[in-house]
């Protein structure tokens, strides 16, 4: 069930290609007819908007898909959606001697 979520996020964008919004900013994982995100965020206290259309594989920066305007991703989503622990966002690129 949690696999298959959605998108929820704190801002969006328009593609000026096709005309379709994307999501931008900080983004939640939500499964669709729930009024929350998966970490446990209120939609509309929060004013996060709906992206039914975007899954949320598709909003990671490895994925590259729609993560165009995603600043931040939620750590706690990230985890509740099967994200491992030792899974590092970032990697060393110079490494001291």
């Amino acid at each position: 069930m949690a696999r298959s979520a959605a998108v929820a996020a704190a801002d969006q964008w328009t593609d000026p290609d096709d005309g379709v919004r994307y999501p931008a900013g900080e983004v939640h994982a939500w499964l669709q007819g729930h009024n929350e995100t998966v970490c446990g965020l209120s939609l509309s206290r929060s004013r996060l908007a709906r992206f039914p259309h975007v899954s949320w594989a598709d909003v990671q920066p490895e994925s590259g898909r729609h993560a165009e305007g995603v600043q931040a991703v939620c750590r706690r989503c990230r985890a509740a959606q099967g994200a491992r622990r030792d899974d590092r966002g970032w990697t060393r690129n110079n490494p001291r001697p």
